[in-house]
This record gives structure tokens, C-alpha cells and sequence, in this order.
């Protein structure tokens, strides 16, 4: 029996239905030998999809660095998850760079964290060629990453993070080098599988938090501040024709640009 398309489905189900918060409570970083964080007091909500815009080089990677427990960083103050699961793995993290493993074909790449937890099923197997499928990735299974453009590799690297299901997902530009309609498709099988999740997206793209975030946060500043948070209706992923969307888009493009003034 030939492998259903409804395997993203039962993935995301597995994504624990009380993902943990992500809060910092008043943390201060400096970098390059300027504060870039000062008294920082945020809350990212469990099981939520939170999306972070801002000027370029707001602090907005960095941010995802510190939750993924970056030890390159030393900062002052708090940052923990808000869980009462402890211990495992919680953090899935993709950053800008695919870190493909050149000796590894697209598929052993997406399966790579299965392989290395000694979990790698024929079940899993199915699961990641599925993706694959629906990712616009069929025939290039066996394919070496020097053989795949820049938007095969970004794919097959956002693959392999989905594959983890962890409760917390971290994505710094996850859809930059995709064609429209690519990210478009990509976005959406994104959102099914991260359902349940708390998953903060960093993005320079307006329309494409719209689409996916349940709230938007908007940095600013030097010391960064959060200039605005903003709460959105409906579930990810929206239509980006919806009223509400086009409505909202106006309002955040001009807060990203009053945030550059700054």
C-alpha cells in the first residue's frame, strides 16, 4: 500500500497539546560591545505561533539563539520554558544556513535526527518521503545537497526540523529563498504540522506573519524594545486575500517603519 498524504496529519498530533511558554524576565545582553538587550521582559505563549519583525539587526536571531541555549551569549537575567514536562528535548531549531550534511542524500538528511536517536522506522521512512512529496521534493530522494539549488536545500532543511515534532520550534527566515508559490505551499505545510506547537518565527516578510502567526511582535530601538504586539484572529494559515489580512497589513507596514526611525 502506497504511503497516504495525510501523514502530516498524524505528526502534528503528536506535538504535545500543553507546549511550553518561553519567557524572559528582564534580560540584558550586550554585543559587539553594545547593549542590544536592556531589561528585555517577554512572554511567548505555549502553543502559539509567534512571529518577530524588526529592523535588520534588531536582535531578532539573536532572540532565537539565546531560547535555543546558545552558550556564545552570555547574558544577565532570566530565560526559561514555562513546563511542566522537564527534562528530553524540547527545542527544534532551524536558523538560516541549512547545515545540509554534504556526504548525505536529501532524504538521510531529513531523517538525520531519527538516525542519530536510534528511532529511524520504516514508519519514520514513510513519514519523511510523504514530506518530501508534498514539499515539491519527489525524485530527489537520494539526491547529494551540491546537487539541489539553494531553495531544494532550505526545504530539505525545514524538513528535517519538522521531522523532530519537538514541543518548541525555532525558524529564522525559514522561506526566504523560495519562489512564491513555493513558500506559499511551504507555509501551509508548515502550519498543519506545527499545530500544538510554540513556535517563534523571526521573518522580514509582513504579510507572511499574517499569514502564520496567532501573535506578532514588533522590535525596535537601540537597546531593543518591543514596539508592538499584535493579536491575530482565525487559525494559521490565513488567506492572504482575507479582509482581516489586507486590513492589518497597512497598520503592521507602518509600524515596521516607525520602528526604523527610531
Amino acid at each position: 500500500m502506497s504511503p497516504t498524504l495525510d501523514t502530516p496529519h498524524r505528526l502534528a498530533a503528536k506535538l504535545p497539546m500543553n507546549a511550553p511558554a518561553i519567557v524572559f524576565d528582564r534580560v540584558n545582553l550586550d554585543f559587539s560591545g553594545k547593549p542590544l538587550f536592556r531589561d528585555l521582559s517577554l512572554r511567548l505563549e505555549g502553543g502559539q505561533a509567534t512571529c518577530i519583525l524588526g529592523p535588520s539587526g534588531c536582535g531578532k536571531s539573536t532572540l532565537l539563539k539565546l531560547i535555543a541555549g546558545s552558550t556564545t551569549l552570555p547574558f544577565t537575567g532570566g530565560l526559561h520554558l514555562d513546563t511542566h514536562s522537564p527534562g528530553g528535548q524540547q527545542v527544534a531549531w532551524m536558523g538560516q544556513n541549512d547545515l545540509l550534511l554534504p556526504w548525505l542524500s536529501l532524504l538521510d538528511n531529513v531523517l538525520l535526527g531519527a538516525r542519530l536517536r536510534h528511532e529511524l522506522t520504516e514508519a519514520r521512512r514513510q513519514q519523511a518521503l510523504n514530506l518530501i512529496r508534498e514539499a515539491g521534493l519527489a525524485g530527489y530522494e537520494q539526491a547529494l545537497p551540491n546537487a539541489l539549488s539553494g531553495g531544494m536545500r532550505q526545504r530539505a532543511a525545514l524538513l528535517r526540523t519538522l521531522m523532530e515534532g519537538r514541543p518548541v520550534l525555532l525558524m529564522d527566515e525559514p522561506f526566504s529563498a523560495l519562489d512564491a508559490l513555493t513558500r506559499f505551499r511551504l507555509q501551509n505545510l508548515a502550519a498543519r504540522l506545527t499545530q500544538g506547537a510554540t513556535v517563534v518565527l523571526v521573518t522580514h516578510d509582513p504579510l507572511e506573519a499574517l499569514r502564520l502567526a496567532d501573535r506578532i511582535i514588533v522590535l525596535a530601538g537601540s537597546p531593543v524594545e518591543v514596539a508592538e504586539i499584535l493579536a491575530l484572529g482565525g487559525t494559521p494559515p490565513r488567506d492572504p486575500g482575507d479582509p482581516a489580512v489586507t486590513s492589518q497589513y497597512a497598520e503592521l507596514l507602518q509600524l515596521l517603519m516607525n520602528g526604523e526611525t527610531v
